[in-house]
């Protein structure tokens, strides 16, 4: 018995210490998280966000060269890719007035970018203005339209800043993920905990989603695109993604719930109806 109350003894404060070291590392994360707020120049609103906007463009220059080669080098037809350029300074062009009678200007040096790629289907950018469009979807668009809805939902995940979001989330989870380790004292706390805090983190990557629709309807719209060609890309994208995974284990909403949602959009953005003479 004597014994027992001994080992017994022995194993409290190593316990105690395990629940002390997490209490802090979480405190840690979490206050960091806290801190990391700013305000976004475009739209005003409050985001705790991971990066300055300068280092959000340094970040997407750094990584430009790695993306490209991994797409298979920029496509070699000129026109195509002075088609992708154009259209993006359209978009960029409307915006930026819009955005000069506020007194405000866009933060980021935007680059486009025709990626070689016949096979991947997909569009992406990298934080500070760098964005992608693979071959395989730009061929597979229904025309000039579709391509700015592509390119305008792109440049909403910049202006959103949703990468420097994401990442300070994932600097949160990472935090979390070390403290419950510690507490549990096995690695297999620590991954589970992880696994737990991506699922949460998905809800966000899907609402960054609708939100870039959202922008993608505004500045077609503004540059003289009709918004309505947005719905013609999802169909693109149901086309060629086939039955994928289940929509909530994915940080894409399906594009056929998006068809909604832009909808929507559109219904909200013009009351009175899509004006005519836009371009299809």
């Amino acid at each position: 018995m004597r014994f027992g109350r001994t080992y017994r003894a022995r194993r409290r404060p190593h316990l105690n210490l395990r629940l002390v070291m997490a209490a802090v590392i979480g405190a840690v994360a979490i206050g960091s998280y806290l801190l990391q707020s700013s305000t976004n120049p475009i739209t005003g609103e409050k985001q705790r966000v991971a990066m300055t906007t300068q280092e959000e463009i340094a970040l997407g220059l750094q990584a430009r060269p790695e993306m490209i080669a991994r797409y298979g080098g920029l496509d070699p037809d000129p026109r195509a890719q002075s088609e992708v350029k154009t259209v993006g300074l359209e978009l960029l062009n409307a915006l930026e007035t819009e955005l000069r009678k506020q007194g405000r200007s866009i933060p980021y040096t935007f680059n486009f970018h025709l990626l070689e790629d016949p096979r991947t289907v997909n569009a992406f950018a990298l934080p500070g203005g760098q964005v992608f469009i693979t071959g395989a979807l730009y061929r597979k668009l229904g025309g000039r339209a579709e391509l700015a809805g592509v390119i305008g939902h792109e440049i909403g995940h910049v202006l959103s800043r949703h990468s420097a979001q994401q990442l300070a989330k994932r600097q949160l989870t990472q935090g979390l993920a070390g403290a419950a380790g510690v507490a549990g004292g096995s690695y297999d706390s620590a991954r589970m905990a992880q696994m737990v805090g991506e699922m949460v983190n998905m809800k966000f990557g899907r609402d960054d989603e609708l939100e870039s629709d959202r922008w993608g309807v505004r500045l077609m719209g503004g540059a003289g695109y009709d918004p309505r060609a947005m719905i013609g890309v999802m169909r693109v994208l149901e086309s060629a993604g086939g039955a994928g995974p289940p929509e909530f284990l994915s940080t894409h909403p399906k594009p056929a719930n998006r068809v909604q949602y832009i909808e929507d959009v559109i219904a909200e953005v013009y009351p009175g109806g899509v004006p005519t003479g836009l371009t299809r």
